[in-house]
């Protein structure tokens, strides 16, 4: 049988998903999207071929729904879906922090719901989905949510109690990894070379050392090692590096992260 899906509040992350699935053949007549301003769902109608309808009509005839706005607004959203989602209905939640239970409290008993933690490289189809299952989602929701989020990177199922440590690991990961470059950058006009060369140097050894990390099998620590020779370069930046407790700041950064997400599920916004 065919299934539609509708991608509720069509920003960036939601425009990967559209693109994504349309790629991996999914048909545009089969995807309806909804958009806060008029102009967006036209743009979004002519690059991709899918339907813009309102909030409530894609309640209503969408299979799937992809609720992708901001958290602060996934109540608004909610009270003006609940009356038409029918019970059979899937909803996807992409909103950080937001429990499955947020939605089940707000929507027809029995609803299934997803919820899934995506980050910013959904953009290039490289994102890391981490996906939980709600109080009545089956093994069959999930596979279907994995077909949606594989579109645009990789998946991971995880009980919901660890989607809070998910966040801070990679739903906010790729800021990390900005932020380090950004600070090897500065490092490299400090030892006098051009900014445009010392972020082409930098850049392409990330990709670089990601790809080994991903396809060599190897432990970090290993990789490591084998770039780390007796009274070399690389020790001697290494030990700066544990004598101004970067390992530690790293930790203690993930913690903030995971014990935010924390108080956005309890409701904390401020």
């Amino acid at each position: 049988m065919t299934q539609k899906v509708a991608v509720l509040g069509t920003g960036k992350i939601g425009e990967a998903l559209l693109s994504g699935m349309i790629g991996s053949g999914w048909s545009p007549a089969d995807l309806l999207v909804t958009a806060r301003r008029p102009e967006r769902a036209d743009e979004l109608r002519t690059r991709y071929g899918v339907t813009p309808v309102t909030n409530a009509e894609a309640a209503k005839s969408a299979d799937t729904l992809i609720l992708t706005v901001k958290p602060q607004d996934m109540g608004t959203l909610l009270d003006e879906l609940a009356p038409h989602i029918p019970a059979d209905r899937l909803v996807i939640s992409g909103a950080a922090g937001i429990p499955t239970s947020f939605f089940e409290e707000r929507l027809a008993p029995g609803t299934p719901v997803v919820r899934v933690m995506t980050n910013t490289p959904a953009l290039v189809d490289e994102a890391m989905s981490v996906i939980s299952a709600g109080t009545h989602a089956t093994a069959g929701h999930l596979a279907h949510a994995e077909e949606i989020f594989g579109a645009v990177g990789k998946t991971l199922r995880v009980p919901e109690n660890q989607q809070d440590a998910c966040t801070a690991l990679s739903g906010s990961g790729p800021a990390y990894f900005f932020y380090l470059v950004e600070a090897m950058t500065d490092a490299g006009i400090l030892l006098g070379l051009p900014r445009d060369k010392a972020h082409d140097l930098i850049v392409q050894s990330a990709i670089g050392a990601a790809k080994m990390l991903r396809d060599s099998g190897e432990h970090p620590v290993k990789l490591r090692e084998n770039v780390t020779s007796p009274a070399g370069t690389t020790i001697n930046a290494i030990r700066e590096l544990e004598n101004h407790g970067v390992r530690a700041a790293l930790i203690a950064a993930l913690e903030a992260a995971r014990d935010r997400s924390r108080e956005l599920a309890s409701g904390t916004k401020d």
